[in-house]
């Protein structure tokens, strides 16, 4: 039984054709039925009514032997050439973000960058509210008098001066600015006695010197005719002016008489039976 499994299928399927066949022709050989000569007859290939077949039918085959040994594999053959890259396939969907990762840590601080163009101006932001008033600070200390701020004093006296040469008072004044300037004035009585064409002249000094800048300061008195005693006339006087470039601090005013540029000397007479005043007043620079 072990043995008839082994016969291929093909083999049996062809012995039973075979038979088939030959059970076939027995039957139309043995048939009483006339034949119709008119009716032409097929011819099968294999003869006249396909009885020719037979004759070349293989015959039953033979039980297949045991298989072989397998055989040894062959050599690995050489690997061929790279094909030509594909096209680029579709975009797949993207997958869903991952889990944030572990903060890693913090890296060396970097080399500082150039630095960036100014930023364009932000809007005013709203008015704060008004804070507490701070208390009060000590005060500072004193400064120079200001631009406007008044700085003069006067000298008063009552008293009759008959020298015809000197100084007759001087006033301490002290001075604030280099830049500004002193304006000063005598007022009082003024005199010449007993004389022909003579004169005396009032002026100022300044620490001991006369004005320089713009000019001296002062004022004469000129008389003619007053010899033998024929006048005698005594006069109120008004001296005043601005002397420039004197420099701050302790100035010593001085009113004084001398003789005239010309005129010898002749007799003079301050403050006569009343108040004489020398002012001192410390002023601006003058206008360009």
């Amino acid at each position: 039984m072990q043995t008839f499994m082994k016969i291929p299928l093909a083999t049996v399927l062809c012995g039973l054709l075979l038979l088939l066949i030959t059970l076939c022709s027995a039957n139309d050989n043995n048939s009483s039925k006339p034949r119709d000569k008119s009716i032409p007859q097929k011819t099968l290939p294999y003869g006249s009514r396909g009885h020719g077949g037979c004759f070349c039918a293989p015959g039953i085959p033979g039980l297949s032997g045991s298989p072989g040994p397998a055989g040894s594999p062959g050599n690995h053959g050489p690997e061929g050439r790279m094909g030509p890259r594909g096209k680029k396939g579709d975009e797949g969907v993207r997958g869903r973000p991952g889990a944030p990762g572990v903060k890693g840590p913090a890296g060396p601080a970097g080399p500082r960058g150039e630095k960036g163009e100014a930023g364009s101006a932000g809007s005013p932001g709203n008015k704060g509210d008004t804070g507490a008033r701070g208390s009060q600070g000590p005060p500072g200390p004193k400064g120079a008098p200001g631009p406007f701020a008044r700085n003069w004093k006067q000298c008063v006296f009552k008293k009759e001066d008959n020298r015809d040469s000197g100084l007759i008072k001087e006033c301490i004044f002290k001075k604030a600015s280099d830049t500004t300037g002193l304006r000063v004035f005598y007022s009082g009585n003024l005199r010449l006695y007993n004389c022909h064409r003579c004169c005396r002249r009032w002026y100022f000094t300044f620490n001991g010197a006369e004005c320089s800048t713009p000019g001296a300061i002062d004022g004469v008195v000129y008389m003619i005719y007053g010899h033998g005693r024929k006048k005698d006339l005594h006069r109120p006087r008004h001296i005043e002016g601005v002397c420039e470039k004197i420099h701050r601090g302790t100035v010593r005013v001085g009113f004084w008489v001398g003789n005239c540029a010309g005129y010898g000397s002749a007799d003079a007479n301050t403050g006569w039976n009343s108040v004489s005043r020398i002012y001192v007043e410390e002023v601006l620079p003058p206008q360009a």
